[in-house]
């Protein structure tokens, strides 16, 4: 199939772009970058945006840097193939450097953003999961103002965020977790397909008591958890396989989830408690060993 009518523009900055989301705040206004999902979208017409606003040549998004406090900033343009290779994320942001090679395929990869990703929203995403165990913060800027939220905050329900029409996610902010251990880990058909359930952990050590604690969990609700009931268990105790079964219980306690041709509510749930523990061992292996 092919897409409805649209009208084109390709903004050449971030001020022009801004603007152009401004004139058509009203007028149903689509943004393209890497286009993984809103191509599928359009070429079968569930999607039919009176407008495209295609943001390839704001080329001032497309970076990785070092933050004053030793984390990373990731503009929006960044391909996640560009991700995969950094080592600046490999060494700073390993939870995110082991989740983007399970994105798609490496042709996905090649073209997806990492905010396209974030902005599309779909809670089986490998990247949301990760911003929301990271408690990522996304600045996101329109033509009149510029404002940050956390990750956490960010996802209000499937394929829905707290960007405004007018707006544009342009940068994804990753604070530093020295001496953290962090694991991510999915449940998948094959290599490459979509999750039925992933678990990303966070955990830091300090006189073997775990002094921070981070886990969310995808695809098992409308959007990527935390578990905050979970974290709030784990934090101050010594790491033992009870206390992993105990926070795994209670993190799947608190997911919704959905069925679907892959599994059960059950068997949902169930996965999300196995691979919520999972992940935790893992994370706590590595931060013994930092």
């Amino acid at each position: 199939m092919k897409p409805a009518k649209f009208a084109y523009h390709a903004p050449s900055s971030l001020h022009e772009a801004l603007g152009l989301l401004g004139d058509l705040r009203d007028q149903d206004a689509k943004v393209l970058a890497g286009g993984q999902s809103l191509m599928p979208l359009l070429n079968m017409r569930l999607a039919r945006p009176g407008h495209l606003v295609d943001i390839n040549g704001l080329r001032e998004l497309d970076y990785i840097n070092l933050t004053p406090d030793g984390g990373l900033a990731v503009g929006a343009l960044t391909r996640q193939r560009t991700l995969e290779r950094s080592p600046e994320v490999a060494n700073r942001v390993p939870l995110l450097a082991e989740a983007t090679p399970l994105v798609g395929d490496r042709q996905v990869r090649t073209r997806g953003t990492v905010g396209g990703s974030l902005a599309h929203a779909d809670p089986v995403a490998e990247l949301p999961t990760v911003a929301v165990a990271l408690d990522a913060v996304l600045v996101l800027a329109s033509a009149s103002r510029t404002r940050t939220v956390r990750a956490s905050e960010f996802f209000i329900t499937f394929l829905t965020t707290l960007l405004e029409e007018d707006e544009l996610l342009i940068e994804v902010r990753f604070p530093p977790r020295p001496g953290s251990g962090q694991a991510f880990l999915e449940l998948t058909r094959q290599r490459g397909a979509y999750a039925i359930v992933s678990a990303a952990a966070v955990l830091a050590l300090e006189n073997n008591r775990i002094v921070d604690a981070r886990l969310s969990l995808g695809g098992v609700a409308p959007t990527p958890i935390g578990s905050v009931r979970a974290q709030a268990a784990l934090s101050g105790q010594e790491p033992s396989e009870e206390l992993f079964s105990v926070a795994a219980r209670i993190a799947a306690e608190d997911v919704d989830p959905s069925a679907d041709v892959h599994g059960t509510v059950a068997y949902r749930r169930e996965m999300a408690q196995v691979y919520a523990k999972r992940a935790l061992k893992t994370a706590v292996s590595r931060a013994a060993s930092n």
